[in-house]
């Protein structure tokens, strides 16, 4: 093991799947085809799934009359859902020596709990609908981030997550363009725009089946096994268990992007537009994000987090003092910035600081805590807007966005032994 030139982060050896390194030591790596695969597949499913959470917010108080702190506490059991999944999912990859299947199943269970959406009549069917849609995207997401860590040579880790996650941002834009153009055409028809939402989440299950290939040539020597033991946590480095505190403060400083449509909302902006707010920070977040991968493999990872978090402070605040469209336009436009610039870092951090044989167990551990912290702050933030608005929401996630700050700040980075 030994330290990257990036200067926080560190480097596990792993063996070169797919020929990303054929042309020879000399030769730049390049990314494998199954990145762009999965890129593609996240896509139509972000596009699939953005058509229905821009609206959905708007339709559980207008149409079935729940209240605010209802909506919030929805999105933080359906995340939390995810993240617990994640940790069987990682973890039975990684014994398995398989992530395929289990990309496969999670997608096909997202795409099937889209049909629940439309016949949906009250907020405990919505639950279940969510819940189920999260449980798949549990079961698939580490072993899918664990597949495209094993096919990118480490040199490039930042820049093949952050493909990826500009493609799937790009169909996180293009849902919510969609939604909108089916809103005013059909007077507002939730249930129809929800029901073609099924489209492109079923045609991510065609991508993926055939366009990302298993990967098979599992380390010699590398014993695989299901069940945990405490040796297995002992491989990973102080560094991964550093990032994974500092991505758990910054998912409390998020609260939930059903908040930032419900900001929309609260000042004015016709539900049928509302998602125009998410469609601007998905565009500056699907901008940013591969520059910013790129940018992650070149300079100090340490600084580029730091100036992110500082971009999440400017977003928060912005939004605390937001009274019109243009003013909550700048606070959504930093809020998809700052995740153009922590996003695809973070995912390279991990699968840098974690062995092949348990990368998918680690992505799994740090999606959990993402995703405790995702519960708190979504349950968290709906008790704020019902007793002081969106101001006492955002000023909240403003704090621990600067506690995020003095973490970086004053909390020395954890050194490998050895080194």
């Amino acid at each position: 093991m030994v330290v990257s030139s990036h200067g926080l982060y560190t480097e596990v050896p792993a063996p070169d799947p797919e020929g990303s390194r054929a042309g020879g030591p000399d030769v730049p790596p390049a990314l494998s085809r199954n990145v762009i695969a999965l890129g593609l597949v996240s896509l139509c499913m972000a596009m699939s799934s953005a058509m229905i959470h821009g609206l959905l917010p708007a339709f559980l108080i207008t149409v079935l009359g729940v209240s605010v702190l209802s909506v919030g506490t929805i999105e933080g059991v359906a995340e939390a859902t995810t993240s617990f999944v994640k940790i069987f999912s990682g973890r039975l990859s990684d014994g398995l020596g398989r992530r395929k299947v289990l990309v496969v199943l999670g997608y096909t269970l997202s795409a099937a709990a889209k049909l629940l959406f439309p016949v949906a009549e009250t907020a405990s069917s919505i639950l279940a609908a969510r819940t189920t849609d999260r449980i798949g995207k549990g079961i698939r997401d580490a072993p899918r981030d664990a597949l495209l860590a094993d096919v990118t040579p480490s040199e490039i880790r930042g820049s093949g997550f952050g493909l990826r996650t500009a493609l799937y941002t790009i169909g996180a834009v293009a849902g919510p363009l969609t939604a909108t153009g089916l809103m005013t055409q059909t007077g507002d028809n939730y249930r129809l725009v929800f029901s073609l939402a099924v489209i492109p989440g079923f045609l991510s299950i065609a991508v993926l089946v055939i366009g990302v290939q298993e990967v098979s040539d599992w380390p010699t020597g590398q014993q695989r096994r299901i069940i945990m033991r405490r040796g297995d946590l002992q491989l990973l480095t102080p560094v991964f268990w550093w990032a994974v505190s500092i991505a758990a403060i910054l998912a409390l400083a998020r609260c939930s992007q059903a908040f930032l449509l419900l900001k929309a909302g609260s000042i004015g902006i016709d539900p049928a537009f509302v998602p125009i707010i998410l469609v601007l920070m998905n565009l500056v977040f699907s901008a940013s994000a591969y520059p910013c991968g790129m940018l992650a493999d070149r300079i100090s990872r340490r600084l580029q987090l730091g100036i992110g978090v500082g971009v999440l402070i400017a977003a928060d605040l912005a939004l605390v003092f937001a009274q019109t469209i243009w003013l909550t336009a700048i606070g959504a436009a930093l809020w998809g910035l700052q995740m153009g610039l922590i996003q695809g870092l973070l995912s390279a951090v991990v699968a840098d600081a974690s062995p092949r044989q348990i990368r998918g167990t680690a992505f799994a551990i740090y999606d959990v805590a993402v995703g405790i912290a995702t519960l708190v702050a979504a349950i968290g933030a709906g008790a704020l807007w019902l007793a002081g608005g969106p101001a006492a929401t955002f000023s909240a996630a403003a704090s621990l966005a600067i506690a995020a700050a003095l973490v970086l700040l004053l909390r020395p980075v954890p050194k490998l032994s050895g080194h």
